[in-house]
């Protein structure tokens, strides 16, 4: 559930829950970067679906790689509906991993206008989770 963690003009939250993820490939772009279309579907704190567009390269199959994706969201969150874009970075060497997840700046509409914060991801057997630090303006 949603938790306020302070009030004011834009408060700050933490939403959780799981989402499913259908990656399909599409051809490769310029250079040979993979690239696939992303679609996902969030249930919790956030439910509702986005749309996106991943690139990659590297050796994922000899643990490194790399990848940016950009995903456009349409959910409610705290009882608001409207959406907002995630942008992803990540890469994975030596057994590491680093992945930043961001909510663009701008990005949100409608009761989600002014939204901000960053997602993480945690893969537990072949379920993902998600949580979401953000920040809303007062709503209306």
């Amino acid at each position: 559930m949603a938790a306020v963690i302070s009030s004011g003009a834009a408060a700050a939250a933490e939403a959780s829950g799981e989402f499913a993820v259908t990656i399909t490939p599409l051809p490769a772009a310029p250079g040979g970067v993979a690239q696939f279309r992303l679609e996902k579907r969030f249930s919790g704190d956030l439910a509702g679906t986005s749309q996106g567009v991943m690139m990659s390269a590297g050796d994922p199959a000899k643990g490194s790689a790399g990848y940016v994706a950009m995903e456009m969201v349409v959910a409610t969150l705290s009882g608001r509906a409207g959406g907002f874009a995630l942008q992803h970075n990540g890469t994975m060497a030596a057994g590491g991993q680093q992945l930043d997840i961001a909510i663009v700046p701008g990005s949100g509409s409608g009761a989600l206008a002014g939204i901000s914060g960053r997602m993480t991801i945690r893969i537990e057997g072949r379920v993902h989770h998600y949580s979401l630090s953000y920040a809303l303006p007062a709503a209306p």
